[in-house]
């Protein structure tokens, strides 16, 4: 019991501090903007789900592969095809804003609340 949850602690702990080092090399040593890293990982998130590599590796590491940025490609890729698959061509894009409508209302909410109870540094 005790050995199968730091077994799942442990592939959770490589695979999501594989993704976030590979956003930290990005970031360093390429010398690309925050931006420009957040990008490329939700582009190579959204390649490895179309591939069906992501959805392996969230079923081998679950909340390590879940947690970096690089798995909101893997959902926007996966409302996209079962949009397609439910609706045609144009289920296409209900389907990518139905699986990310939370969390994209959540950031924008909170990025709200926070720009009116704080201040930037200038």
């Amino acid at each position: 019991m005790i050995g199968e949850l730091l077994l799942q602690l442990l592939k959770a702990f490589l695979v999501g501090g594989g993704i976030c080092l590979i956003g930290q090399l990005l970031f360093d040593v390429a010398n690309l903007t925050p931006a420009h890293t957040m990008s490329i990982l939700v582009i190579g998130g959204s390649i490895l789900s179309g591939l069906g590599v992501y959805p392996l590796l969230a079923d081998f590491a679950g909340f390590g592969a879940m947690l970096p940025i690089s798995s909101f490609g893997n959902t926007l890729v996966q409302g996209a095809r079962a949009g397609a698959e439910s609706h045609g061509f144009f289920g296409i894009f209900s389907g990518l804003l139905k699986q990310v409508s939370a969390g994209i209302s959540a950031a924008v909410i909170f990025g709200f609340l926070a720009a009116l109870f704080f201040k930037p540094k200038s």
